[in-house]
């Protein structure tokens, strides 16, 4: 039976460029795989394929037990993603952008601002919640994005590089609430250009170059393949 994240020869071409050649993945419910590879190398188009922002123009996928070619909409409503670029909305407080987000996805104005009220908590950001989000440090930003990705407790996970950019005691503090939600039973499919940090958070790890899985394993698998390099 497929895991929580399944795809199988998924192609995707821009003109003359094959970003993705035949892209298969399996992630079982519950673990964390990580996508490892340099800029250009077919991540980002992964995730944009099996969170519905791109039709892949073959292959299969489902996500969450769902179809993502026939039934894009219910996949929607079964996933999270945070992207690359921090998507908050800067004259928004923090809390602003939190209960927003809960009210897009028909929370009671109650329910969403109990869970806002959560999130800015485990996001360390409950001393700023008030304040417009421009005024945040990228890590604040980013911290912010994520707990946004997060309103609806979404059963599976995608985080496209989510701490490209940050300094080192932002990134522990976002790989701490990251194991934090694995640990709750959600499925994430994380990108990263760090073989560091997919080592810290993944049980398995894909690594993708011209739009192709060309390895597959755990870090100690890897490491031993390519002589601890």
């Amino acid at each position: 039976m497929p895991g929580a994240i399944y795809a199988e020869g998924l192609v995707k071409t821009f003109g003359d460029v094959k970003a993705l050649d035949g892209v298969d993945l399996d992630v079982p419910e519950g673990t964390v795989l990580g996508l490892l590879g340099p800029n250009g190398a077919g991540k980002t188009t992964t995730v944009r394929c099996l969170t519905t922002l791109l039709r892949p123009d073959s292959g299969r996928a489902v996500v969450a037990g769902i179809d993502v070619l026939k039934h894009p909409d219910a996949v929607r409503r079964s996933v999270g993603l945070s992207g690359q670029f921090a998507a908050v909305d800067e004259y928004l407080t923090g809390r602003e952008n939190l209960q927003m987000v809960g009210q897009l996805y028909q929370m009671r104005a109650k329910a969403a601002k109990e869970r806002a009220a959560e999130l800015l908590e485990q996001f360390h950001l409950t001393d700023a919640a008030d304040r417009p989000a421009k005024t945040y440090s990228g890590g604040m930003r980013r911290r912010l994005d994520l707990a946004a990705a997060l309103v609806v407790s979404p059963p599976v996970m995608f985080m496209d590089e989510p701490t490209t950019g940050l300094d080192p005691r932002n990134r522990q503090q976002l790989w701490e609430v990251i194991k934090q939600l694995v640990s709750g039973g959600t499925t994430l499919l994380l990108t990263t250009q760090y073989l560091e940090e997919a080592d810290h958070l993944a049980h398995d790890i894909c690594v993708v170059d011209q739009g192709r899985v060309i390895a597959r394993g755990t870090s100690d698998q890897l490491k031993a393949q390519t002589g601890g390099e």
